[in-house]
C-alpha cells in the first residue's frame, strides 16, 4: 500500500505535463496525495472492518470510499466518481478508468492465495468499476502484487499476466514511451504501469519508468510503485514520507499492519 501512495506523490507533480525522461526531482512543493491515495486508504480501511468476509468487505469499502472521499472532495476525483461519492444511493456505473487499480493494493497484502486476492480484487472494483476491463485492471495489479511479494520471479509475473489477462506486456518502455498520451483507461495504462516495474531497477526507478511515459502520471506511479514495493520492498525513509503525508493512513497504521500479519 504505501508504494501505491509514494507512485501518487512522486507523480502527482506530473500529471498533465507529458513528462518523457526518467530524470525529474522526486519530492517537489508540488507533490501531494490525490485520489489515488484517499481510495487506496478506503480500500485498506473496509478490508480491515470487512474482516475477509466478502459481503461485509463491499459494504465496508464502499462506506469508507464514501467517508474518506467526503472528508477529502478536492483530491482530484474523476466526475463520475465524485458524483458517486456524495451519492445517497451509489451504484456501481460500468466503468473501466484506472480507479480500479490505483486503490486496489491492499488487497494484495490481505490474503495468503492468489484466489483469494483476485476475488476480493474483483469486490473492491466492481463497487463503482463494474465494467469488465475495471475489474480486470484491478485483479491484475492485485494478482502482480501478491505474486512479488511471495517470491515470484518477474517472468512469473509476467507470464502470469499475459495469459490470465490478456494483456500486451512483450513492449519495452522506449516503444511505448515516444507515442504515449494521457489515458485513463485500464486497459491504456494497467498494462503500460506493469511493463514499467518489469524493466525497473529498484523501487524508485519503477515509479520513475511509470512518470516517464508521460500521461496519469500518478496513478502510473501509484500502480507500478505498488507492484514495485512487494518486490522490492521500502526503505525505511520512504516508508515515513508516505505515513507522513497520507495523514488518513496515521490514524489506523499500526493496526492496518497487525490486520496484515495476522493472515
Amino acid at each position: 500500500m504505501l508504494g501505491a501512495i509514494l507512485g501518487d506523490i512522486i507523480g502527482s507533480p506530473y500529471e498533465f505535463r507529458d513528462m518523457k525522461s526518467k530524470d525529474f526531482t522526486l519530492f517537489t512543493d508540488e507533490s501531494r496525495v490525490t485520489d489515488d491515495t484517499m481510495m487506496t486508504i478506503a480500500v485498506a480501511k473496509g478490508l480491515m472492518e470487512g474482516k475477509r468476509e466478502p459481503v461485509a468487505t463491499a459494504k465496508a469499502i464502499q462506506g469508507a470510499m464514501q467517508r474518506i472521499g467526503r472528508k477529502h472532495p478536492d483530491a482530484g476525483y474523476g466526475g463520475n466518481f465524485y458524483n458517486w461519492l456524495f451519492s445517497d444511493d451509489p451504484q456501481p456505473y460500468n466503468s473501466y478508468g484506472n480507479g480500479s487499480a490505483m486503490r486496489v493494493s491492499p488487497v494484495a497484502w490481505c490474503f495468503d492465495s492468489l484466489e483469494e486476492v483476485e476475488k476480493f480484487a474483483k469486490i473492491s472494483a466492481e463497487i463503482t468499476h463494474d465494467h469488465p476491463e475495471g475489474i480486470k485492471g484491478a485483479q491484475s495489479v492485485a494478482a502482480a502484487i501478491y505474486m512479488a511479494r511471495i517470491g515470484k520471479s518477474k517472468e512469473d509475473i509476467k507470464s502470469y499476466i499475459t495469459t490470465q489477462y490478456g494483456y500486451d506486456l512483450e513492449r519495452t518502455v522506449d516503444e511505448i514511451r515516444p507515442g504515449y498520451a494521457f489515458d485513463v483507461s485500464c486497459q491504456g495504462s494497467v498494462p503500460e504501469s506493469i511493463i514499467s516495474f518489469l524493466e525497473s531497477e529498484d523501487f524508485v526507478d519503477a515509479i520513475r519508468i511509470a512518470v516517464s511515459l508521460g500521461g496519469d502520471s500518478d496513478t502510473q506511479g501509484a500502480i507500478a510503485g505498488s507492484i514495485a514495493e512487494g518486490y522490492y520492498g521500502i526503505d525505511s525513509e520512504l516508508k515515513d514520507i508516505a505515513i507522513e503525508c497520507a495523514e488518513e493512513l496515521g490514524f489506523f497504521y499500526d493496526e492496518w499492519q497487525a490486520f496484515v500479519e495476522a493472515i
